[in-house]
């Protein structure tokens, strides 16, 4: 049984002009109000209810999407506004769970520890799914307990697409071997008529669902059903699958572990009864139609002419981030960079003279409109002269960047256009877009981040950051390119910076002019905010 105690929100009635203080559960009416709630999460402003939400963003209880009856911040921007779920909002502060029942539970949101690696490692990892998670959890100081809102929320008695029989819930802290995955959990639900025990999370698998990264539904499938090798691999996390089910499309032979495909940034939650498999390709075919449409007022074509193949080329165009008319031109000089993509300018590319301005062709032609699997939501391109973080290599940028406007993440275009398998100089295998609810460091520059590149075969893993280095580029005034270089130039032994003449770790990337023997670190070389643009 749960007792809920503590819990003394405010519910202001605009209608009824009063106050109610209540225990845990707001109390209903009849006639149609509006209801605000006093959250601890969010003491600045009161949330207000809404009875069906659409939006889709994550709530901050459970980071699950909010459709339906939910609170939110009316006073905070669309982008960066709290909501709740209306359950996740009315949990009470602290209770008595079975789970553990020597002790009150508190309940604590995980944002307060994201900063403190050590914190969050302590209090975001749950006692009874054993996973890891930003969603709010009831935690004991004493014993070091935690438990997901989820996890304490969980039905004494469940009926799940997984299993033929009724399985009741064990509230024992007991070691067992969940017969779906074939890890190891606590706190099991069991059949009683044929001896199966499962994990809570395992037991809310559906048998079939969508995830964004993919065209088709993926089927709950055995492992030993799969087509791939002895130890496929999942394609939203890049790792081995070594559970007993999986996700699986025969059709493209693609594989997500369950917990993988069930992350809410990669599932999309649609009624997969009413898609028919070959509707959900059409509509993703038509989408990769619309990201490489040209829109007019993205840029306007004022001269053309013909070249010697035949084919029409705009020698001046209109585009929307200059007030002036570029004019295409291929005279590059030294340390020249688009303002577009803010990177070494490159042949063909349009500027305006007068201005100091130039941007790629290939920039010149980016759509409107883009979708990318580091956010669910379509991303507008838009240009930016002041500078913003971007939200998948972490760097300051200016220039063109795609926004998504739920979300208020910025990207700058070279992320944005990284496609989700590399092949790059620098490692032997392909490497795959692994997106993750855990850190992964980075191979090259040992920093850590949840989108990374890695490499199925071997542990190679590259951020965003290392994987959109310019592989050729120039240094001020210096007469010759500089080109990226993986391995050490010679083998003397000794290696040295020649632009702040510290020593340099043969294991680093660094930048080197061949034709005058000039190696220099990449951070000295590109400095402070290459994606930066002075004076754009």
């Amino acid at each position: 049984m749960l007792l809920a105690f503590n819990q003394t929100s405010h519910v202001h009635l605009s209608l009824s002009q009063f106050v109610l203080h209540c225990d845990y559960f707001l109390t209903k009416f009849d006639v149609v109000q509006t209801m605000e709630l006093q959250h601890w999460w969010h003491w600045q402003h009161p949330l207000v209810f809404n009875e069906d939400e659409r939006s889709g963003s994550d709530c901050n209880g459970c980071f699950e999407p909010v459709f339906g009856p939910s609170y939110s911040c009316k006073e905070c921007g669309e982008g960066s506004r709290p909501i709740h779920h209306k359950s996740c909002a009315e949990l009470p502060l602290g209770l008595h769970h079975p789970s553990h029942p020597n002790h009150p539970l508190i309940l604590i949101g995980m944002y307060k520890y994201l900063d403190n690696k050590e914190e969050y490692k302590k209090f975001s990892k749950c006692d009874v799914c054993g996973e890891r998670s930003h969603e709010y959890c009831y935690c004991c100081y004493r014993c070091n307990f935690n438990i997901h809102i989820r996890c304490s929320s969980l039905s004494l008695t469940i009926q799940t697409e997984v299993h033929d029989h009724q399985l009741t819930r064990v509230w024992k802290l007991m070691k067992f071997t969940c017969d779906f995955c074939g890890k190891e959990g606590n706190l099991p639900y069991c059949c009683a008529q044929c001896d199966f025990g499962i994990h809570s999370r395992c037991a809310t698998c559906p048998r079939k669902l969508k995830v964004y990264r993919h065209n088709h539904p993926l089927h709950l499938t055995p492992s030993l059903e799969v087509h791939q090798s002895d130890s496929p691999i999942c394609l939203l996390c890049v790792r081995k699958v070594d559970t007993l089910c999986l996700y699986y499309c025969s059709r493209c032979d693609f594989v997500a572990h369950l917990y993988c495909a069930m992350l809410h940034y990669n599932r999309e939650y649609i009624n997969l009864q009413e898609l028919k498999e070959e509707q959900s390709a059409e509509s993703k075919s038509e989408d990769s139609e619309l990201h490489q449409s040209f829109d007019s007022k993205i840029c306007k074509v004022k001269k053309t002419t013909v070249g010697e193949d035949g084919t029409e080329i705009a020698i001046e165009i209109k585009h929307f981030c200059h007030k002036h008319d570029l004019k295409l031109t291929d005279e590059i000089s030294n340390n020249t960079k688009c303002n577009g993509c803010v990177q070494s300018i490159l042949s063909p590319f349009y500027s305006c003279t007068p201005c100091n301005f130039f941007l790629h062709k290939s920039c010149s032609k980016l759509p409107k409109i883009k979708r990318h699997p580091l956010d669910l939501h379509p991303l507008t391109l838009s240009y930016q002269q002041a500078s913003f973080i971007c939200s998948a290599c972490g760097q300051r940028c200016n220039g063109l960047k795609y926004n998504c406007q739920i979300c208020t993440t910025n990207f700058n275009v070279q992320c944005i256009l990284l496609s989700n398998t590399l092949t790059l100089a620098c490692h032997e295998h392909r490497l795959y877009l692994s997106w993750t609810n855990s850190l992964q460091k980075c191979s090259s520059c040992n920093f850590e981040n949840y989108g990374v590149f890695r490499c199925s075969t071997c542990e190679f893993v590259l951020d965003f950051k290392c994987a959109t280095l310019p592989q050729a580029t120039w240094y001020n005034q210096h007469e010759h390119p500089f080109n990226l270089c993986y391995t050490p130039e010679d083998d003397s032994g000794e290696y040295y910076c020649d632009i702040c003449e510290e020593e340099r770790d043969p294991k680093q990337w660094f930048y080197y002019c061949a034709e005058c023997s000039f190696p220099a670190h990449r951070g000295c070389f590109l400095g402070k905010n290459p994606n930066v643009k002075q004076h754009i």
